[in-house]
């Protein structure tokens, strides 16, 4: 996909962050938009940064952990729009707790909206953008999808998964050759409301961590703009690249663990208990 003039695209979590620019900056391309996001009020903002744009802008309330709700926000989108070409599977949420002190009901929350908003997304949309013969797939991993980190447990599963998920669905379409493609996405640190809308449980103590002061630390390593983000997804897209790595933090660590793919855990736990110290 070389230009997006006159395409549509279908974005989860438009509401803000990365998704709420990914729609900007595909409206100054000509882009038309379905947009979705549960936060009714932030895709109103969205909306509204679109005023002056000449595409054709849908916006519905979606929990992406919900197949029905996905399923009718898709048949919607190519009611609306005619066509799909691309779907962002942008949505997602955080979890700092330990292994032993999350509740089965935190995990299958994150699971929910980080791996199976992502499944949905991808399946519902799919066989729709394959109808255009011109489209992409593109799943938001993390940086937290290539390495693991203490207290991420359950976002690094959700990230990981994700990432496998979405580079077999790669190696599917390049044997269909059905003009789609897909892209997995692993952002670092981008300055998005993601660590403010974070559960923190009190597991973290346990192992000498403040759930506010690492909400505060982890909110401090946000310094990618997300119009940044958005501009390198939609550069990856018309490149077609199978993996793209956001800001310096993810391809310095993707680096480390390519060098020592488990030596980087003592080097993650070393700096965890520095940071403690001078916390």
């Amino acid at each position: 996909m070389k230009n997006f003039k006159n395409k549509v695209a279908a974005i989860t979590g438009a509401g803000s962050g990365i998704g709420q620019q990914l729609a900007v900056l595909l409206a100054k391309q000509g882009c038309h938009l379905s947009l979705s996001d549960v936060n009714e009020q932030g895709l109103a903002q969205t909306v509204d940064l679109l005023k002056d744009s000449n595409v054709r802008v849908t916006i519905k309330k979606v929990d992406v952990s919900k197949l029905e709700q996905m399923r009718e926000w898709a048949a919607e989108t190519v009611r609306d729009h005619g066509s799909v070409n691309m779907i962002f599977n942008n949505a997602g949420v955080a979890l700092g707790s330990t292994v032993e002190g999350a509740s089965y009901e935190e995990l299958e929350w994150i699971v929910g909206i980080n791996f199976w908003g992502v499944v949905y997304g991808t399946k519902e949309f799919l066989p729709l953008i394959k109808q255009t013969g011109d489209g992409h797939i593109i799943n938001i991993s993390s940086l937290f999808g290539l390495t693991a980190q203490p207290t991420q447990s359950a976002y690094n599963a959700t990230k990981f998964a994700v990432r496998g998920f979405t580079e077999s669905l790669r190696q599917e379409l390049d044997l269909e050759n059905c003009g789609v493609s897909a892209l997995s996405v692993h952002p670092g640190g981008i300055r998005t409301n993601i660590a403010n809308n974070a559960k923190m449980n009190d597991s973290m103590r346990t192992l000498g961590m403040n759930p506010e002061k690492s909400a505060r630390a982890f909110n401090k390593l946000l310094r990618c703009p997300p119009e940044e983000a958005a501009r390198q997804i939609l550069g990856a897209v018309q490149k077609d690249k199978r993996r793209l790595l956001i800001g310096n933090d993810a391809k310095t660590l993707d680096l480390i663990q390519r060098i020592v793919p488990t030596g980087y855990q003592k080097v993650t736990a070393w700096a965890t208990k520095l940071g403690k110290k001078r916390g």
